[in-house]
């Protein structure tokens, strides 16, 4: 498993801007994806975005396409994920995961942080 450690989540007014960042504890493999998923109260686990650690393949949720951007730095062993245009209803707890292949499926990732608030007001 690698160890996850998320940070950046606050408070934020509509519009605003936050970048997440989310580093590993190890190196990671080439094959691996890196991805964040968000829950917000009362509501399932979902997909926000992914990359590809070796080419930097992106996917993002129809929700966040053009407002969110993630990225990675592989020196640091580092993920991003910089949110601009918040709106109230981005409000969750932001998680980062990773896992081999491709998958965006929450029960697919084998390795999971512990997340960080972001809670946008209106």
């Amino acid at each position: 498993q690698v160890q996850l450690v998320e940070s950046g989540g606050g408070l934020v007014q509509a519009g605003g801007s936050l970048r997440l960042s989310c580093a590993a504890s190890v190196r990671t493999f080439s094959s691996r994806v890196m991805a964040w998923f968000r829950q917000a109260p009362g509501k399932e686990r979902e997909f926000v975005a992914r990359i590809t650690w070796s080419g930097g393949s992106t996917l993002y949720a129809d929700s966040v396409k053009v407002r969110f951007t993630i990225s990675t730095d592989n020196a640091k062993n580092t993920v991003y994920l910089q949110m601009n245009s918040l709106k109230p209803e981005d409000t969750a707890v932001y998680y980062c995961a990773t896992t081999f292949g491709s998958s965006r499926r929450v029960d697919a990732m084998d390795s999971w942080g512990k997340g960080t608030l972001v809670t946008v007001s209106s």
